[in-house]
This record gives structure tokens, C-alpha cells and sequence, in this order.
């Protein structure tokens, strides 16, 4: 199972950015999978997810502002991100729960592969 991350970059406050994961070794239709970020001297916190029946959740901080989505075609899942703040800055991970019976936790110790992160960074 791989996962590479893309899409990161400099913004302005009130700016967007889309992330990308691009996977390969598993069907992201049977499984869940989510985004977390961890920024300096912090814990890593899942902000968005969305399991295999599609169910979706969000942290409270970035509803209404992010948007997780994935193409199972494309193998890939996305995170559109508005109105960016100086707090999103974090390096940001794709992660798959690919277990039985995963749920489309926030907790980051449910999902058992990685991505190598991409930074966002806000100004």
C-alpha cells in the first residue's frame, strides 16, 4: 500500500488549496480513509474523513471550510480547503484504515498506512 500526498503550498489567510493522495495497493471503495495534520510542537488531529459507505466527518474547526471527496477511479482522495487561516498551518497526511469493519475515525490510531505529509503553510 502507498500513499503520496500533493498539493501543499504558501497561501494567504482567506486563501485555498486542494490536496491530493494519490493510493495504490487496496480499494479505497471497500475501505476508509481520512486527512490529519500535525503542526509544530502538536499532537497529529484528524480533520476529515470519510468511509467506505461514504459517510463523511469533520473536525468542528474546519467545517465549512474543507471538503474531503475521493475518485475511486482515480485512486485518489482530495481535500479542498477555503478560507484558510494561520492555524491550518500543519504538515498534512492521508491516511487508509483499510480494516474490515473501519468506521471513518478522526483517530489517527485506527488507520494503519501513510502518507509522507505535504506542508501548508498560511500567512
Amino acid at each position: 500500500v502507498q500513499l503520496v500526498e500533493s498539493g501543499g503550498g504558501s497561501v494567504q489567510a482567506g486563501g485555498s488549496l486542494r490536496l491530493s493522495c494519490t493510493h495504490s495497493g487496496y480499494t479505497s471503495s471497500r475501505h476508509c480513509m481520512g486527512w490529519f495534520r500535525q503542526a509544530p510542537g502538536k499532537a497529529r488531529e484528524g480533520i476529515a474523513s470519510i468511509a467506505s459507505d461514504g459517510t463523511i466527518s469533520y473536525k468542528d474547526s474546519v467545517k465549512g471550510r474543507f471538503t474531503i471527496s475521493k475518485d475511486n477511479a482515480r485512486n485518489t482522495l482530495y481535500l479542498q480547503m477555503n478560507s484558510l487561516k494561520p492555524e491550518d498551518t500543519a504538515m498534512y497526511y492521508c491516511a487508509a484504515d483499510t480494516g474490515r469493519y473501519c468506521t471513518g475515525s478522526l483517530l489517527d490510531y485506527q488507520y494503519d498506512y501513510w502518507g509522507q505529509g505535504t506542508q501548508v503553510t498560511v500567512s
